[in-house]
């Protein structure tokens, strides 16, 4: 029996966003950057989209209030919201311990993996902070 090598792929966004691809499961995680974080302040509020939500690239997917500002989360590629962190509607101050961790936004089905291409790697994204 041969087994195959899935692969998890992590991407970033200019503005700050990560998405992590699992090709087994065909579903990505998202969620904002520990940069991000650091830059928003104490986040005090979350709104999430409710499951089953079609975001296309570039729509806002959600938003986050801290004491400093409110920001606006993007899409970064087409597809479906399949799983929002409830838990951190309850304790936003997981994005600010653990932003690429437990501070997770929101989990998706991709319409299109290929969008993932035009996202940055961690070395690129490295050299844009």
């Amino acid at each position: 029996m041969q087994m195959r090598n899935f692969a998890v792929v992590k991407k970033y966004t200019q503005s700050h966003e990560w998405i992590e691809y699992n090709d087994e499961t065909k579903t990505a995680t998202m969620g904002i950057t520990d940069h991000a974080q650091s830059e928003l302040g104490e986040v005090v509020y979350i709104e999430l989209p409710e499951p089953g939500t079609e975001f296309d690239k570039s729509d806002v997917l959600v938003t986050v209030e801290s004491t400093k500002t409110a920001a606006d989360v993007y899409q970064m590629v087409d597809g479906e919201v399949i799983e929002s962190n409830e838990e951190i509607s309850g304790d936003p101050s997981l994005v600010n311990k653990d932003a690429e961790g437990k501070g997770w936004m929101v989990k998706m089905s991709l319409s299109n993996e290929s969008q993932l291409n035009d996202l940055l790697d961690l070395e690129d994204y490295k050299k844009l902070l």
